[in-house]
C-alpha cells in the first residue's frame, strides 16, 4: 500500500476536523458572549518512530513525514464589542472576570454571556433556564419580576431597598477553562472573586460573540479545498493501485 495514501487520509481527516470546529463557530456568530474555537495541529511522525522503533533525524527510511494531526482545540478569549439591547436581564462584562451560575444539582460554571432571564418565583437564569445566576456570595440571585431593578458599578443589582452584588469570578488562567455546552466553561483550577475595583458590568447589554463571520468564512473555503485536494490524493492512489494490480494479473 502506497506511503501516500496514508498520508492523503490522515490529510482528509485533518481537514475534516478543522471544518467541524469552523461551522460550530459559524452557528454560534450571534450567540452572546461566545468565544471561537481554534484548531490546532502538528506534523506527525512516522509510524515506526511513534512505536519507538526507530528516531527522528535518523536519516533511515522511516526519518519520513507522518502527515498532519490535529492536537487540540483552543479557546480565543479575545474581547469584543458589547451591543446595546435595552434589556434590563441583559448584562455584559466590560473587561475581564466570567459570571459565576449553577446547574440544578449544584455544579458551578462560568460564562461570558448575560443574556438572562427571571423565572416566575424571581430567580435570576440563564437563557435557557436551568443554570441560576449566583450572587457574590455564592447564593443564587433572587428579584421580585414586577418591579424594576438597576445595577449600579462593581456589579450591585439595586431593587428598592434590597442590594445583592453579582457574582464575577476570575480563574487562574484561562487555559484552565473548558467548554461544557450551552455557552459554559468548567474552571478545572478554580475561581477566585474579581476585586470590586475592577469590576464593570453593564446593564442593557450583551457581549457579542467572538466570531468573525468573514474570517471563518475564509477559512472553510480555504478548508474545504484542502480537503478536497487530499480526498483527489485518494481517488489518484487508488486508481493507480489499481491498474497496477490489473497489470500484474494479466501477465
Amino acid at each position: 500500500m502506497p506511503y501516500g495514501l496514508y498520508l492523503s487520509a490522515e490529510g482528509a481527516q485533518a481537514q475534516q476536523q478543522r471544518l467541524e470546529v469552523i461551522a460550530n463557530n459559524m452557528a454560534n456568530v450571534e450567540t452572546p458572549g461566545f468565544k471561537r474555537d481554534v484548531p490546532t495541529f502538528q506534523a506527525r511522525f512516522a509510524e515506526a518512530i511513534q512505536h519507538g522503533a526507530d528516531y527522528p533525524g535518523s536519516f533511515s527510511e522511516n526519518n519520513v513525514g507522518g502527515g498532519v494531526k490535529m492536537m487540540e482545540t483552543m479557546t480565543d478569549f479575545s474581547s469584543t464589542s458589547l451591543r446595546d439591547t435595552g434589556m434590563p436581564t441583559d448584562f455584559a462584562i466590560n473587561g475581564g472576570g466570567f459570571f459565576q451560575v449553577a446547574a440544578p444539582g449544584g455544579e458551578t460554571f462560568l460564562t461570558r454571556a448575560g443574556n438572562f432571564t427571571i423565572d416566575g418565583q424571581g430567580r435570576l437564569l440563564t437563557q435557557s433556564g436551568n443554570f441560576a445566576v449566583l450572587s457574590d456570595g455564592g447564593s443564587p440571585i433572587e428579584l421580585d419580576g414586577t418591579q424594576p431593578f438597576e445595577v449600579h458599578s462593581g456589579g450591585r443589582i439595586v431593587q428598592g431597598d434590597n442590594e445583592v452584588q453579582i457574582g464575577l469570578v476570575q480563574p487562574p488562567s484561562l487555559g484552565d477553562l473548558v467548554k461544557v455546552g450551552v455557552n459554559l466553561f468548567r474552571s478545572i483550577g478554580g475561581a477566585t472573586s474579581v476585586p470590586t475595583e475592577l469590576r464593570d458590568v453593564r446593564q442593557g447589554y450583551l457581549e457579542q460573540s467572538g466570531v468573525n463571520p468573514t474570517r471563518e468564512m475564509m477559512a472553510m473555503i480555504e478548508t474545504t479545498r484542502a480537503f478536497e485536494a487530499n480526498t483527489k490524493l485518494i481517488q489518484h492512489q487508488d486508481s493507480m493501485i489499481g491498474g497496477l494490480i490489473s497489470r500484474v494479473l494479466s501477465v
